[in-house]
């Protein structure tokens, strides 16, 4: 539990030199908290075990996309003033008693299935030594496999819908290419009667789709570009964090264009296929 300034409370006693802790941003707005001020801390709302800490610092918390909806209510205190309060006083052991000790291999492998087969067997060697040298302790990986991650559900998702969205844009582009095509029927038929080859006219019509396609997508990511910043503004002041939403990366826009490059080729030389095969007369309707 964290209470305003000591000295809204006459009947607290202050500390002559309070501890440091920080704050995070959320908190300080919440309980109006500044720099300086002089809180009490407890186990509970009932104010059990409580001390007097003084702020030294306000900070952001990390973002976490798994609590982005959390209202993040947090203090930072050294590990010493944080076993005081926690400690129960009729355990004289309980000072010195730890429930879980995270411990984070020197090769910076987590053993997860992203890192490969060599860091989940060096997490496994790892745990058996430690089981090991001390029987009872339960070793387990904090990592998440690939299997059991909840970001997996959201990525099968964005591959769903983009897979929609480019069958949607190709669609929409071949039918404009066959608009195109069919608009231009006596152009086509006139180059075919002085000499143009349908090659030469297929090529012409590719780069055509290839330009077209490529243009879109550079307006698609440019747009995208632009509204990057008003979406997260959006909603980093909706769910009041940090945490970036939408971020349009280099390699994104590349992916983009290189898919959309090869969908605008296919679909300029589909819609100019049946006219370009006929012939001459046939295109004058003669």
């Amino acid at each position: 539990m964290v209470a305003l300034a000591a000295s809204a409370w006459p009947n607290v006693t202050l500390a002559a030199d309070p501890p440091a802790i920080l704050v995070s941003r959320q908190l300080a707005a919440r309980a109006h908290i500044a720099v300086g001020d002089i809180v009490s801390l407890a186990v509970d709302a009932e104010g059990a075990r409580s001390r007097q800490f003084r702020v030294t610092g306000v900070y952001e918390p990390t973002p976490d996309p798994m609590r982005f909806t959390a209202e993040r209510l947090e203090t930072r205190l050294h590990l010493p003033d944080l076993a005081d309060i926690l400690a129960d006083p009729s355990d004289p052991a309980a000072r010195e008693a730890v429930t879980a000790i995270n411990v984070k291999l020197a090769d910076g492998r987590d053993g997860s299935s992203r890192r490969g087969p060599a860091g989940a067997e060096a997490e496994r060697q790892y745990a058996a030594d430690v089981i090991a040298r001390a029987p009872g302790l339960l070793v387990r990986s904090t990592s998440r496999s690939r299997e059991d991650d909840p970001f997996l559900v959201l990525e099968q998702f964005h591959v769903a819908i983009s897979a929609v969205t480019m069958i949607g844009g190709t669609a929409f582009l071949l039918a404009l290419m066959v608009i195109r095509a069919e608009e231009r029927r006596e152009t086509v038929g006139i180059l075919r009667l002085v000499g143009i080859s349908r090659r030469t006219l297929l090529a012409a019509v590719a780069i055509e789709g290839l330009i077209v396609a490529a243009l879109g997508a550079a307006f698609g990511v440019l747009l995208a570009y632009v509204s990057e910043g008003l979406v997260n503004r959006i909603f980093q002041a909706r769910y009041d964090t940090t945490l970036v939403f939408v971020r349009v990366t280099p390699s994104i826009a590349i992916r983009a264009i290189l898919v959309a490059a090869p969908l605008g080729i296919i679909a300029g030389i589909g819609a100019s296929w049946t006219l370009l095969r006929r012939e001459v007369l046939a295109i004058f309707h003669r």
